[in-house]
């Protein structure tokens, strides 16, 4: 201890200072007694809290007459304190909190330690809070009990200091730091990668991942690695014991119709037309885990609506049930498209967008990290060694060559990082005694141009939105009447109930705008797009 002097506040032991009657309590460890018996830390004062019953204030002032006894220069002063509930967090919070704030304490002259071994363990935890607040400047002391050699031994036991700024705590807040670099590497599956705004963004999501359960929106184009991100932000959560379900994907852009319904939210026997088993569907298996809907954007009205329902209450009815069923998931949703547009298209709930639009994420393709194709390089590369026993590596120049062009406006990159796992694959693949060779190189660049190539629109198709060229022609020559339908209505729903002007009677509550929308959405077509090409 310094040259100053030595308070110490504390609450009398209802039960440890308790302990033994008349000369034998002396044989009895007493907490509050034996920190004034240490022979290295001399107690100036004692600030002791006790209660106001009869026998807290009766033990108190036994108390007070022994710490005189065996330690003369002690100034014990006493401190009656009403609390009702000892064991109740708040009233005890706030009795100490008003406790130190009226206390005057002379730092200057005085060094004061919190006695935490005596009081319950909730004010145990106040203790410890209001000194890390600062509220208390102080340090901590706890005591306990030693094995006595003989009876003759004072029972005084031992004590321990804890000061919350002593640099060992530094080091503990190193490595929790450490473990938070973790994380984020294993976000990124311990890609280095150098693009700033896509790290500020990995950096946000493994904070929101580890202390959050809202809904979370990943938005990117195909490719960009929203299934991959999801399911490592799962296994994140995992591993720190925050889910014990399972992980379900979905791509909804897969799901139509009464498919779609008994997919998500499952069915009853019966429900419709072939069901002749119950389903319980995707969102029953996310229970206790983790859903994310790929191209949440592309789900109807109908699913929708319950999707927002079981998202906000964790309850919902399976098709053609009159029971509701119970999942408690957290769901991450992905999308390419601007869903802020299709609310305003009528597209899209919008009170499911303001569900999920919590915490967003806008994840880059390939074209916009074009500084992160190196390090994703050398990442496909090992994970082409782990998968087929064999490590492969670029020649000086032929690494030279590929970077140069993959990091070139030339290199379009549509199929983004998917795109560029795919082309490293095949050189792997090809590549002669473990070496990626210049002419493999030169090779891999000329199949990827020509991939560009027919991506792109020609004359034959350029009436088509989207990738006309590559089409069946039947589904060209459809896609073309509905498109000139498209054209010629004054809406979405008048060019749908145009569409299925026959189809749509069988139906009770027939949707043609929401069937149209799913119709184009299969050739990744929206409304807006089809009327708007001239």
């Amino acid at each position: 201890m310094s040259g100053k002097r030595t308070v110490v506040i504390g609450f009398i032991g209802a039960t440890l200072d308790r302990v033994g009657k008349g000369a034998n309590r002396w044989n009895h460890w007493r907490p509050t007694v034996g920190l004034c018996q240490q022979a290295d830390l001399p107690v100036h004062r004692l600030e002791l809290i006790h209660g106001l019953d009869a026998r807290d204030v009766s033990l108190a002032e036994r108390v007070r007459a022994d710490i005189q006894q065996q330690s003369p220069a002690t100034d014990v002063r006493l401190h009656p304190m009403s609390l009702r509930n000892p064991w109740d967090f708040e009233e005890v919070y706030g009795a100490l909190h008003d406790f130190t704030t009226t206390y005057h304490f002379d730092t200057e002259h005085e060094d004061y330690l919190v006695h935490i071994t005596t009081g319950t363990h909730v004010a145990q935890i106040c203790w410890f809070l209001l000194t890390e607040a600062r509220y208390l400047p102080a340090r901590l002391v706890q005591t306990s009990p030693t094995k006595r050699k003989s009876d003759d031994e004072p029972a005084c036991g031992t004590h321990t200091l804890i000061d919350l700024d002593l640099s060992r705590y530094d080091r503990i807040a190193s490595r929790f730091a450490s473990k938070r670099l973790e994380g984020l590497a294993f976000l990124k599956s311990g890609i280095a990668t150098r693009n700033a705004a896509f790290n500020r963004s990995i950096a946000q999501i493994e904070r929101v991942a580890l202390r959050s359960r809202a809904p979370m929106l990943l938005i990117g184009p195909t490719g960009a690695g929203k299934s991959f991100l999801a399911r490592r932000i799962y296994e994140l959560k995992r591993s720190r014991h925050q889910m014990q379900g399972r992980f379900v994907e979905v791509n909804c852009a897969t799901l139509r119709g009464d498919g779609a319904m008994s997919a998500l939210f499952g069915h009853v026997k019966g429900a419709f037309t072939g069901a002749q088993n119950p389903r319980d569907g995707l969102l029953r298996a996310a229970d206790g885990g983790m859903l994310f809907l790929d191209e949440i954007g592309e789900l109807g009205a109908d699913e929708q609506a319950m999707l927002l329902k079981a998202i906000e209450e964790k309850r919902f009815f399976p098709l053609g049930s009159d029971k509701e069923v119970e999942s408690d998931f957290l769901i991450i949703a992905g999308t390419h498209r601007d869903l802020r547009s299709r609310v305003a298209e009528g597209l899209f709930r919008e009170d499911l967008y303001a569900r999920i639009n919590l915490w967003t994420f806008d994840l880059p393709g390939l074209a916009g990290r074009r500084e992160d194709i190196e390090p994703n390089i050398d990442f496909e590369l090992e994970r082409h060694a782990h998968e087929q026993g064999e490590r492969v590596r670029f020649n000086l120049e032929a690494r030279r060559r590929y970077l140069t062009f993959a990091s070139s406006p030339e290199a379009a990159w549509l199929g983004n990082f998917r795109e560029l796992s795919a082309s490293i694959t095949r050189m792997a693949t090809l590549a002669d005694s473990g070496r990626i060779d210049e002419a493999q190189v030169e090779e891999e660049i000329d199949r990827l141009r020509y991939a560009w190539r027919l991506a792109q629109p020609t004359a034959a198709s350029a009436d088509l939105p989207g990738d006309g060229e590559n089409m069946d022609l039947f589904d060209r020559l459809q896609l073309k009447a509905v498109i000139e339908v498209c054209r010629r209505a004054d809406s979405l729903s008048d060019a749908g109930r145009q569409l299925f002007a026959v189809s749509r009677q069988a139906k009770a509550q027939p949707n043609d705008a929401d069937r149209l929308r799913k119709y184009l959405g299969r050739f990744g077509l929206e409304w807006s797009e089809v009327v708007g090409t001239k």
